[in-house]
């Protein structure tokens, strides 16, 4: 959510700024909306004051034994008029929050503008391309060449982008999770949570989500959500509450099943297990002051790169252009692993500075402290990054560790996860 009062600051900017976004200029409405809103609410303040006025000029002459018929009739149809002059500041409001819901966080100035992933920019590299003395294989191949990556089963009874995983894959699988976890808990610090997979739908209000991606989700009969990712519950832990300085920066970490309806993937990625009705995740999000952001942001990265660089795998940093970002980003780098059996770069991770946009929707605050002791309320940052998706992570492992003949080499920080496994065959 935007701060209105910036906005009624510095239109132009915000226009400019929005349009980097491929969004057209909407400080003209949103001053309209805010005119009206308040319109709506003098009217109303002016009516609820009248009404004090002319119960006291009533009260006064009941006193004396007078009786003010025009003054009564007047109160007596204030009291009629009250409940819609109020409806007509709730529609107001609820015209300017909805104007305001649709519109994607602003970047921040060091984003590269861009229309969409062809202006994103390459920031740097780690590690080496493997090179193989045969033509590398695809993983969905290499999965059902080792009979343990079931597509057709999974098709059977659960329809496409599902996948059943077996024997020791299934085992490299659980074992990726524990891996990461130890990671991102041991030497960074995250709190390790395991919240909810269901949700209320303001908890995907707060983080973005709704109103606009709606269709990208699975919802229930009862109107709960099935989460695309934790961030969603896990950054709501903080919403509507006031945290005190001294406690940011929060650092959660947490392994969920996410679910994604794919709707606008048609077409894209049908084989393999790059993009998935249904697939598991380690999540990171963090809360802080807006002093501490730029060093958190960093230092996320950092923890997302470290699990590329145990594993030895290959990957470039990019900088997401602003047509690029998600809704509710100021600031996105990906991590895009190679796939030597596709021959291309992936995202892996995406770790986002979304700023005190996701603060404001959720009303998330923290109690400021000045040098002379003086507090203030101001919004959190919040940042969330994948910590990482389990399934893509597996995808890069397959490709990067295949041997001739199909066999997979089991990676050397894992083995301590495996019993010990060198090679899956």
């Amino acid at each position: 959510m935007h701060d209105i009062k910036k906005i009624l600051e510095r239109p132009q900017e915000f226009d400019q700024t929005l349009q980097t976004r491929g969004i057209p200029p909407h400080s003209a409405r949103i001053m309209e909306k805010e005119q009206q809103r308040r319109q709506a609410v003098r009217t109303l303040q002016e009516a609820q004051t009248r009404r004090h006025q002319l119960a006291s000029c009533i009260a006064e002459a009941q006193k004396k034994g007078e009786i003010l018929t025009t003054l009564s009739e007047e109160a007596r149809s204030l009291k009629v008029r009250l409940p819609v002059l109020e409806k007509d500041v709730e529609a107001a409001e609820q015209a300017l929050h909805e104007l305001l819901s649709f519109l994607p966080n602003l970047p921040a100035e060091d984003v590269p503008q861009g229309k969409d992933e062809r202006d994103n920019v390459v920031l740097r590299h780690w590690g080496t391309k493997p090179t193989f003395p045969f033509s590398p294989k695809t993983h969905d191949v290499l999965g059902e060449n080792l009979r343990l990556l079931d597509f057709s089963l999974a098709a059977t009874l659960a329809g496409a982008r599902f996948a059943i995983l077996k024997g020791p894959l299934a085992r490299l699988e659980r074992a990726l999770s524990t891996f990461m976890l130890d990671i991102h808990t041991r030497e960074f610090g995250y709190l390790e949570v395991s919240p909810p997979c269901l949700v209320r739908p303001e908890l995907l209000y707060g983080t973005g989500q709704f109103p606009k991606f709606a269709e990208d989700m699975f919802s229930t009969t009862d109107g709960r959500w099935l989460i695309p990712t934790a961030e969603v519950v896990v950054t709501n832990f903080v919403r509507e509450q006031i945290l005190e300085e001294k406690d940011l920066p929060l650092r959660f970490v947490a392994h969920t099943p996410c679910f994604r309806s794919e709707a606008g993937s048609a077409g894209r990625d049908t084989k393999g297990l790059i993009r998935m009705h249904q697939f598991s995740k380690v999540e990171l999000v963090s809360i802080t002051t807006p002093a501490q952001s730029d060093a958190e942001f960093q230092r996320m990265e950092q923890a997302a790169e470290t699990i590329l660089q145990r594993l030895e795998l290959p990957y470039r940093v990019v900088a997401l252009s602003t047509g690029d970002m998600g809704f509710s980003a100021k600031r996105t780098h990906d991590l895009e692993v190679w796939l030597p059996g596709a021959g291309q770069y992936r995202e892996i991770s995406s770790c986002s500075w979304c700023g005190d946009f996701q603060a404001r929707r959720m009303n998330a605050r923290y109690r400021s402290i000045s040098k002379e002791g003086k507090g203030s309320l101001q919004f959190v940052h919040t940042f969330n990054g994948s910590g990482l998706p389990i399934g893509r992570t597996l995808v890069a492992i397959m490709e990067n560790y295949q041997q001739e003949g199909g066999s997979l080499r089991i990676p050397d920080a894992l083995k301590p996860y495996l019993e010990g496994l060198e090679m899956i065959v």
